[in-house]
């Protein structure tokens, strides 16, 4: 049986309950010995800044360099907006994102056959819809130089922020885009601002120079970003794969997000270069949701974007592909019983709390698996 060395990170808000759902798992595959998953635990966000007074420690970054994944919960809420904004809670996030080099992320958006009716289209337009966003995570606007807020004087200020993007960056991105469109339906929508940004026209030039030299069996398209945020609504299902910068990634995939019923639902996998001797990649899995302070500690979160998001540890991680199929198997098994949390609710179905919609899942994968 083999053994992976996980970092669990829950942080705040939903955050923790969310991830009992994955320790729950994380028990059925052991006791079914497909796999020991070793786990440690760490704060970060805002909880970390409470306990440490910054948003993740350095011992829990050489943690986070040491595992095979890090599973990662959700940070932020209201009670730290007053925090400098070195030491807020996101902060955290960015330096596990940028110190693990993971410069790839992968966001589907699958509209599970129960759950057609509740998205906010129509079902002929999300319904059997299976789309990803592969959003760059390490570069853009997000990390560009400077960043500055100025005082002018007279009541007056200056805020700059950088948009910067290297030809490497854009071609490693463009490559991982076209690699997972080879093994789906053979398309990736290119989409930027070349229209108005510098940046755009690069990316442009080298999605195509990419394309051109190691991809010409993968169709192409350029899309203005703007533009497909209107298509993404007007019919989704035209996508394949769609690759983009990191803050056009930012708000397209909360865009596709809805259009699967809720952002409870979705998952994502950060993942870094290939390391030529290992083989392997850091990589850390998140849900798209954020902290929902909100709804924190009430027993209500969803937890399918969780445990979908293991699911993608399973595929990239792990090379656990069937584990992974039967884990999405047993979600769409749960969600057609009519079980539902409260953000995908609807008429005739029956309203549980995180734990037993987790417990559900963990059944219907019992049952897959007998």
């Amino acid at each position: 049986m083999a053994t992976y060395n996980l970092l669990l990170l829950a942080g705040d808000g939903i955050g923790p309950e969310v991830m009992a759902e994955v320790k729950r798992l994380l028990g059925f595959y052991a006791k079914r010995r497909i796999a020991d998953f070793q786990t440690e635990e760490g704060l970060v966000g805002g909880c970390c800044y409470d306990a440490h007074k910054v948003a993740i420690t350095d011992d829990t970054m050489a943690k986070a360099q040491a595992s095979d994944a890090v599973i990662f919960g959700a940070v932020g809420g209201p009670k730290w907006d007053k925090v400098p904004f070195d030491m807020r809670p996101e902060a955290g996030l960015l330096r596990l994102r940028k110190d693990l080099g993971l410069f790839a992320n992968i966001r589907p958006a699958i509209v599970y056959p129960a759950l057609a009716e509740a998205s906010s289209l129509k079902r002929e337009a999300v319904e059997g819809l299976d789309i990803i966003i592969l959003r760059e995570l390490t570069g853009g606007v997000y990390f560009g130089e400077p960043k500055t807020i100025t005082d002018l004087g007279n009541g007056q200020k200056r805020a700059v922020d950088t948009q910067v993007y290297d030809t490497y960056e854009i071609e490693r991105i463009a490559r991982v885009g076209f690699e997972l469109a080879r093994k789906r339906r053979n398309k990736v929508s290119s989409m930027e601002k070349r229209n108005v940004m510098k940046t755009g026209v690069l990316w442009h030039e080298v999605v195509e120079q990419v394309h051109a030299r190691e991809y010409k069996d993968v169709a192409l398209e350029h899309m203005l970003a703007d533009a497909g945020g209107m298509q993404l609504v007007r019919w989704p299902k035209q996508f394949d794969v769609i690759v983009t910068d990191n803050l056009f990634g930012d708000m397209l995939s909360d865009v596709a997000a809805m259009l699967t019923g809720s952002l409870g639902m979705l998952p994502s996998a950060s993942l870094g270069e290939l390391d030529p001797k290992t083989k392997r990649r850091k990589a850390m899995y998140e849900p798209v949701h954020g902290s929902a302070p909100d709804i924190a500690g009430k027993g209500m979160a969803n937890p399918v974007a969780m445990l979908a998001s293991f699911g993608m540890a399973l595929r990239y991680s792990f090379n656990m592909a069937k584990q992974a199929d039967l884990l999405d198997a047993a979600i769409a098994a749960a969600l057609a019983k009519g079980l539902r949390t409260a953000d995908i609710k609807s008429d005739g179905a029956k309203i549980v709390s995180t734990a037993e919609m987790g417990a559900a899942v963990v059944d219907e994968l019992e049952r897959l698996t007998a």
